[in-house]
Order: C-alpha cells, then sequence, then structure tokens
C-alpha cells in the first residue's frame, strides 16, 4: 500500500512559505514516501479563518506549480465537503484512510477541523495515535517580514508587483484561455489578447504592467492592462488585456501565459481615443527602454 508524506495547505500562491512546507515531501521520497499535496480547491473557500479571501492564482496555476516542485500525487477536496468534520474525523477519514499518511507537514498556523478549531498541537497528538509522523516548517521571512497569502495579496492589490514577486519565488502570471473581445486594439492599431479573471480570483490593480508573454516555449515582451477600458466602453468585469510586441498571429482559443514584471502606471480614462493610442506609445517605449 502507498504511504505518503503529504503537505497540508491552502497553497493559493504557493509562495516561499509554501514552498517550505512542500519541500519536506519532496525530500522524504527518498525513504519511500510518495511526495503528495492536500489542499482545498480555491474556488470553494471564499473565507480562511474567518477571513475573507481573493486567491492568487486558479487551481489549475496552483497545482501545476506544486508539481513543479517535484510532487507526484494531488488531493485537492472541495472545501464544504468536509468543512464540518471535527479534527479528529479530518485525521481518520481523510489523512489516514484517504490520504495513507506516514508523514504529515504544515506551516506553524495551519488550522483544520471544524471552524479552524484545532491546530498544530492537536495534529502532533492525532499523530501519535494515529501511528504518523509531524513536521512544522518553518516561517519564511523576507526583510525581516514573514512571508504569507495575505501580504502577498496585499501587494498585488496596490500593484507592488516585484515586491509581491519575490515573496512568491516566482512571477506572478495570468495563466488562462484567449478570449475574443471587442476588437478595438485592432482599431488602434495595437492588437490584443484578453484574458479574464475567475470569479472570487484576486485581481491586480488596475492599470499598465510591463510583461513577458510565452507563446509555444518563445517569450515575447508585450504590454498589460488590468482593468476594464474606460476610454472605449467600460467592460462590466476587470480583465487582462496584453499587446505583444513584435506578434500578430491568431492564437485564440489558446492557453497563454503572461507574466507581470513592473507596473508602470494607472488605469484611467483618456479625453480621446487618439490620446489614448498616443499613451500606448509612451507604455511601449517604457517597456523597449527598461
Amino acid at each position: 500500500m502507498k504511504i505518503r508524506a503529504v503537505a497540508l495547505g491552502l497553497f493559493d500562491g504557493v509562495h516561499l512559505g509554501h514552498r517550505e512546507v512542500i519541500k519536506y515531501p519532496v525530500q522524504l521520497e527518498k525513504y519511500g514516501f510518495i511526495p503528495s499535496v492536500f489542499t482545498f480547491k480555491n474556488s470553494s473557500l471564499s473565507e480562511k479563518q474567518g477571513r475573507s479571501i481573493e486567491y492568487i492564482y486558479t487551481d489549475v496555476q496552483k497545482e501545476s506549480i506544486i508539481k513543479d516542485l517535484g510532487i507526484k500525487e494531488i488531493f485537492s477536496e472541495d472545501f464544504n465537503t468536509i468543512k464540518d468534520l471535527n479534527g479528529e474525523e479530518f485525521v481518520r477519514e481523510i489523512l489516514i484512510k484517504k490520504v495513507n499518511a506516514g508523514y504529515v507537514i504544515c506551516g506553524n498556523d495551519f488550522k483544520f477541523g471544524k471552524r479552524a478549531s484545532c491546530g498544530i498541537r492537536e495534529l502532533s497528538e492525532l499523530g501519535k495515535k494515529y501511528d504518523f509522523k509531524v513536521k512544522i516548517a518553518d516561517n519564511i521571512k523576507l526583510q525581516n517580514e514573514i512571508v504569507s497569502s495575505r501580504k502577498i495579496r496585499g501587494l498585488i492589490s496596490i500593484g507592488y508587483i516585484s515586491s509581491a514577486n519575490l515573496m512568491l519565488g516566482s512571477d506572478y502570471h495570468i495563466d488562462g484561455e484567449v478570449v475574443h473581445g471587442r476588437q478595438l486594439g485592432r482599431t488602434l492599431n495595437f492588437p490584443t489578447i484578453n484574458q479574464v479573471f475567475e470569479p472570487n480570483q484576486l485581481v491586480p490593480k488596475k492599470g499598465v504592467y510591463q510583461s513577458s508573454t510565452e507563446i509555444d516555449g518563445i517569450l515575447y515582451e508585450s504590454i498589460t492592462n488590468i482593468g476594464i477600458k474606460p476610454t472605449v466602453g467600460a467592460e462590466v468585469k476587470p480583465l487582462s488585456e496584453t499587446h505583444i510586441l513584435n506578434f500578430s498571429n491568431d492564437i485564440y482559443g489558446k492557453n497563454i501565459k503572461v507574466t507581470l514584471k513592473r507596473f508602470i502606471r494607472d488605469e484611467k480614462k483618456f479625453a480621446s481615443v487618439q490620446e489614448l493610442r498616443s499613451q500606448i506609445f509612451k507604455d511601449i517605449d517604457s517597456v523597449k527602454n527598461k
């Protein structure tokens, strides 16, 4: 029977602190454990420990990053299906019967059980009862500040993308299908690709970013606007609109990775389309000259 070393957490940003937890199951593979993660589907969790949250990455993005870190198996559950289990029921029904955990790893702020009633002390006690080892990963600090999803969400929401990227451990990216828009960018001679955010997903600060776009393994310089396009008729919901430099192929329907590098300016409503077009030229120059 498979025995797993399992990292526990939401891991919605897979940031440096999450990676500290995830590294232990990978290290334990040489001792015969299957490196695994138990997590919740981001879309099923609107709050954490009494605070409402917007998740950083989609479930698809999250699982892709986790697997790239060396995890072989991911158990991703709908939070609503297990939220009423008490602490011991969670351990018995999930960690033992479902996952068959021989080693359990989490951060020191990990909570489990109905209404987050249990923490690392209870987990250690239940580990002794159900015969699995428990490892509590250390906090990771940058510039004397603990890395956390809450901190990273705050940085992304105010456009401090460079600082957020340091805490994430890799650059924040939008990874989704290119959808049809109103093709207004083409009328300005700046064709763009549009990508939408999921409900309850964190939307970065509205504005223009220096970005890079990966298409079929090739990286292109680009600029990305996050927002509602107020000059040409506002969208109902914010979206990501990216102009890729020196690229004009049709990529509708493809899943494309757009990485945000640097915040350039706030989104604003211009007096005319011509004024907007002039500003886009300046935005592109700022990317080329950086």
